[in-house]
């Protein structure tokens, strides 16, 4: 895994691991976390390390930011339908999380 791929991971983990600490329910952070476990997973485990210390409060922006970060995997030759995949799999864990 080259650099830019690396930091394009680790903003994207270090998002939805802010969005899973924040989630209001438990089971919306349950859902966070298997987002978080598809992304290890489609990366065979080799990932880098989360940073959540300075990121916003504001789940909207965190969301936006997720799928953003997820959506940009596609351009280091990460299966589309697998980034297909981690973004339903983000708006159904936010879907939970707003009730």
């Amino acid at each position: 895994m080259l650099l830019p791929h690396a930091q394009t991971l680790a903003q994207a983990r270090s998002y939805v691991a802010a969005l899973a600490d924040r989630a209001l329910t438990i089971d919306a952070s349950s859902a966070y976390e298997r987002v978080l476990l598809e992304l290890d997973r489609v990366h065979g485990d080799d990932c880098p390390a989360l940073d959540t210390e300075d990121l916003t409060g504001d789940r909207d922006i965190l969301l936006a930011a997720a799928s953003n970060a997820v959506e940009q995997l596609e351009n280091y030759e990460v299966d589309p339908l697998s980034v297909e995949l981690i973004l339903a799999m983000l708006v159904d864990a936010h879907d939970l999380d707003i009730g």
